[in-house]
């Protein structure tokens, strides 16, 4: 089935295949967003040094050699950049998109938080070891009590969250209906629906696990750390974004942030940006912070420990790390990931100088051999370069 502007796009489903094709570049037609501005200051100019990758030999989704652009629409990528050394070496359009178009990042968003919480620890204006309800007193009969800002960073906080995307009844599903994703389902609607993110973050009163005893990857810890970093900044999160990233950053695009009825921002996947502008974040990770985020963090957010993670998240990365709402390659390049379901990817190679970017409109949420491929297809990549 393929999708045509001129349909109406059904709000319960505006986020999967077909539609998704068409919605994750319209977010701002189906969805209330605030703007992120990126000031009046001057745009950071990429320099570039393109080279022809285009029939660079990879290993296709089902293990056959195919050149980068095969691979690439087999994967429904609308906008693929690569940067070496700081200048673009290959930028690519697809589906519509082109250099000016804002693309749902879903969860690199928390990457984005994750740099925030850093810039602020730094300056002390938020404290990684307090508990949560030092900050958010509210929460005091939730199961974040004891919980510290730390934990959520690293998403190691004991509480029940069950992240199923496909069941529109799992906390997820809940936390769609609460940030104004996704109406009540049909026949569901005597059943208790939140209608406000923080409201649901009150509710989540289960404990399965201590705090900090293992990973376990839940949206909803992006969305409770930004609660904190609001809180004592008395900022909103589209300012915060504004002020310590967009603007410093130099970014061409003002970006946008879906919020809930509330007004509070989706931290955990709401953000909207252009392909280079992601790009322009991978850079300033890679530089070491360039000065905006303290190395310190950068190193900080390298140092995962990896006895923390495990199944299923090994299937992906089997030596992986999670740490400052970033993922860690391996142990040994220590290489940072940003990741989105439906195939979004901001990859950092320090070792080879190098930044990807991939934003996509899979037809599912995830697909681990689309995420492998597409990991081997990025190393391929770095190979060439070198």
């Amino acid at each position: 089935m393929t999708f045509h502007p001129d349909q109406t796009v059904p709000l319960s489903e505006w986020d999967r295949a077909p539609w998704n094709r068409w919605s994750f570049q319209h977010v701002a037609m189906i969805l209330p967003t605030v703007a992120v501005s990126r000031g009046n200051g001057p745009v950071r100019q990429l320099q570039r040094n393109e080279q022809n990758l285009d029939n660079m030999p990879v290993a296709g989704i089902t293990g056959e050699t195919v050149s980068l652009a095969t691979f690439i629409g087999q994967t429904c990528t609308d906008g693929f950049l690569v940067l070496k050394d700081g200048a673009i070496a290959f930028e690519r359009y697809l589906n519509g998109m082109d250099e000016q178009t804002l693309h749902l990042s879903q969860s690199l968003a928390k990457s984005f938080t994750g740099m925030l919480a850093g810039i602020l620890a730094t300056r002390g204006v938020i404290d990684l070891s307090s508990q949560v309800t030092d900050t958010l007193a509210e929460l005091k009969s939730t199961a974040y009590r004891g919980a510290t800002v730390g934990h959520l960073l690293d998403m190691t906080s004991g509480v029940r969250f069950n992240e199923d995307y496909t069941d529109p009844f799992s906390d997820m599903g809940r936390l769609d209906v609460a940030a104004g994703w996704k109406p009540i389902p049909a026949g569901a609607e005597n059943r208790q629906w939140q209608q406000d993110i923080r409201g649901l973050i009150v509710t989540l009163d289960k404990l399965e696990r201590p705090h900090g005893s293992t990973f376990s990857y839940r949206s909803i810890e992006t969305d409770v750390l930004a609660s904190v970093l609001e809180r004592a900044t008395g900022k909103r999160l589209a300012q915060l974004l504004s002020e310590e990233l967009w603007q410093p950053l130099g970014m061409e695009q003002d970006a946008s942030i879906t919020v809930d009825p509330a007004g509070f921002a989706l931290a955990d996947g709401g953000l909207n940006a252009c392909l280079r502008d992601y790009g322009r974040f991978g850079q300033m990770i890679l530089d070491d912070g360039a000065g905006i985020v303290p190395a310190s963090w950068i190193g900080d957010t390298r140092s995962g420990n990896h006895e923390l993670f495990g199944a299923p998240y090994t299937v992906v990365l089997p030596e992986g790390a999670y740490r400052n709402q970033f993922w860690i390659e391996n142990r040994q390049n220590r290489n940072l990931m940003a990741r989105g379901v439906f195939g979004q990817l901001i990859y950092i190679d320090f070792e080879h100088r190098m930044v990807v970017v991939k934003l996509s409109s899979w037809p599912q949420f995830v697909n681990p051999a689309w995420t492998i491929a597409t990991l081997d297809t990025v190393r391929s990549i770095a190979a060439a370069l070198s």
